[in-house]
């Protein structure tokens, strides 16, 4: 039983598997998805129809389970910041800035050997892609084996 939000099993084996410098995309459904990931990616199918599932309903999951340190997005061809850029900046936080890139740019990222995982979702948002850079966790003194919590089952 997990206590994390994420519960899909490939996807959380595909961000268990990344580690810091990896890249995840969440990508819409407009994306091509299998021409424009990186050669060592995760494919992992979450479109089952236009709408269902969004890039922001896999995104909070996600930044509950890894470390996030950078966030990329694709600008528009006009220059404009398509309305869902404000729910990802709601639920990355101020300290975590977008960085809009132009599309071929962001397509060429996207491509490179650190994609660890890509997400394809249902969204079906214009420009509603999303290209996380995985962060790294401080260390952390290591309790010893007496002062382990014990797992409780609920009966």
């Amino acid at each position: 039983m997990l206590r994390s939000p994420l519960l899909h099993p490939p996807l959380l084996a595909a961000l268990g598997a990344a580690g810091h410098g990896a890249r995840i995309l969440i990508a819409d459904a407009n994306y091509s998805h299998s021409t424009n990931i990186g050669p060592r990616a995760a494919l992992i199918h979450l479109n089952l129809r236009r709408g269902l599932v969004t890039v922001d309903q896999v995104l909070e999951p996600v930044l509950a389970t890894v470390p996030v340190e950078a966030v990329t997005v694709m600008r528009p061809d006009d220059g404009s910041t398509p309305a869902v850029f404000a729910r990802y900046q709601e639920l990355l936080g101020e300290g975590l800035p977008l960085r809009p890139v132009e599309r071929f740019h962001f397509y060429a990222e996207c491509r490179q050997p650190d994609l660890a995982v890509c997400v394809a979702t249902g969204d079906d948002r214009l420009y509603a892609n999303v290209l996380l850079t995985i962060g790294y966790l401080e260390p952390t003194a290591h309790p010893s084996p007496g002062e382990n919590q014990r797992l409780r089952s609920v009966r």
